[in-house]
């Protein structure tokens, strides 16, 4: 399909009733497409509906079938592909009768097909993309071209379809859900990082996952799979390996670590931004112009962002971080004295390497003698348990854990790791943990929030989560 009047008089399954897929019905109602729309949820999402076109409705138990009723279908990213009939003989066939079975589509795949401008900039990985993506807009806006972000990030991708122009940049964040099916890639395709993740069902609202790490990395890789001789793939140096077997069209250009003067912390955040900067260059921005853009940039909220400095203690919060790795680069940003709040939701991760880091460095404090230390920074066998209280490892001094399913492996690998029983403490809300790191914290210590799982359970998302912790912190 190469534009909406192609689904003039098609019946339209719109399957999950999210963000992305809401955006589109508003789409087709604005441009006056004359089409059957068929909303489909496992919950009641008629109160998110205010257009005025007859809708019809499928919601509750047995929301998704019958799918061979229609022409296309859209599937939320938070539809597992492997719970569509497709392929299968129920889709060859439409009231008995062979036919056509229905395309099986998405938001994602419908913008793709339908966007005026063909100058796409795709930014996905494991962690990082949302930053790379608002960064790389906040470069090309700063140069004068006019952009648009959008996808994952949480703007969705029909809500400013009809704004496009030929000429016109888009910048999109796409997530592995997104990507799984797409059989097109962007002019320019970003992948900042690749590690395990979503190889579990975590989330209540999204319950897709990959079965296997090579799945996950499958669909990560669509993003630049279907690239065409003069497109460009701009991926981290540590991902040479992964890609070293395809027979790419496009140009490949790796990107490791920017020393620009940046407000984000971390040594994670410059490779985000060496990412953007090389999508800048590659665009033939300036270099002085691309600095000054990186500098201004503040970053997004729940990435390692400052909320506050009270008594001397300084609050961040670092709510994105839903795996052992992305907490494991936020510890990595900090030299200071650290309380940490971790634990939540099961995604399978391993936390053997995160216990490793909050137990590896040590360093004496006050009172403690030098002499208990030995010459690789490690306690001696000798020292005694009451001496070890005053020992602080790899900055942190106390690891407050939220309950939830992941949180006794966590707790169990950094006993392992040799940290301190007594260090731990739990938390049954974001209250309980800030009343314990508040009462533990002293003048240059950082309360740290971030937590190396996912948040359901206590937290509807890591928004909420993030947001109940500035909002405590603030009054």
């Amino acid at each position: 399909m190469k534009n909406p009047e192609e689904l003039q008089n098609k019946k339209i399954f719109i399957l999950g009733y999210g963000m992305e897929n809401r955006a589109l019905v508003d789409f087709l109602i604005k441009k006056k497409i004359n089409c059957e729309i068929t909303i489909c949820d496992a919950n009641n999402v008629k109160t998110r509906f205010i257009a005025s076109q007859k809708i019809t409705w499928r919601l509750g138990k047995n929301y998704d079938r019958g799918l061979d009723e229609f022409d296309i279908i859209s599937r939320i990213a938070g539809y597992p592909l492997s719970k569509l009939p497709h392929p299968s003989p129920l889709l060859n066939r439409r009231g008995g009768k062979k036919g056509k079975r229905p395309i099986i589509s998405s938001p994602v795949k419908l913008f793709f097909d339908f966007c005026p401008s063909k100058n796409i900039i795709g930014i996905t990985g494991t962690k990082g993309k949302g930053t790379t993506a608002s960064l790389i807009y906040a470069i090309l806006k700063k140069a004068g071209k006019r952009v648009f972000l959008g996808g994952n990030i949480g703007v969705p991708m029909f809500s400013f379809m009809d704004k496009i122009k030929k000429n016109d940049w888009v910048i999109l964040e796409l997530s592995s859900f997104q990507l799984e099916d797409m059989k097109v890639s962007p002019k320019i395709a970003v992948i900042t990082n690749f590690y395990q993740e979503h190889l579990k069902p975590v989330d209540p609202v999204n319950p897709n996952f990959h079965k296997t790490l090579a799945d996950y990395w499958k669909a990560k890789a669509n993003i630049f799979k279907h690239q065409d001789k003069g497109d460009k793939l701009i991926i981290n140096k540590n991902l040479k390996s992964r890609i070293k077997n395809y027979q790419l069209k496009g140009k490949v250009i790796y990107f490791s670590k920017s020393d620009l003067e940046s407000r984000l912390l971390g040594e994670h955040n410059k490779e985000n931004i060496a990412a953007a900067v090389a999508v800048a260059k590659t665009l033939g921005l300036k270099e002085k112009a691309i600095a000054k853009a990186v500098a201004g940039f503040k970053g997004l909220p729940h990435r390692l962002e400052f909320v506050k400095k009270v008594n001397g203690v300084s609050f961040y919060n670092d709510s994105f971080a839903t795996t052992p790795e992305n907490t494991i680069a936020a510890l990595n940003s900090f030299s200071a004295p650290i309380i940490l709040l971790a634990g939540g939701a099961d995604k399978g991760s391993s936390f053997k390497e995160l216990a490793k880091v909050i137990r590896k460095k040590v360093y004496p404090v006050r009172n403690l003698s030098l002499n208990r230390i030995n010459s690789t920074g490690i306690i001696s066998k000798s020292n005694s348990e009451a001496e070890q209280q005053d020992i602080i490892s790899n900055g942190v001094k106390l690891v407050i854990l939220f309950a939830g399913k992941a949180t006794p492996r966590l707790k169990k690998e950094l006993l392992k790791a040799g940290f301190l029983k007594e260090k731990i403490k739990p938390a049954g809300s974001m209250e309980k943990a800030l009343t314990i790191a508040r009462k533990n914290a002293k003048n240059k210590d950082i309360i740290l929030l971030s937590p190396g799982c996912a948040s359901f359970g206590l937290f509807k998302n890591y928004k909420e989560r993030g947001q109940q912790f500035k909002n405590k912190i603030k009054k």
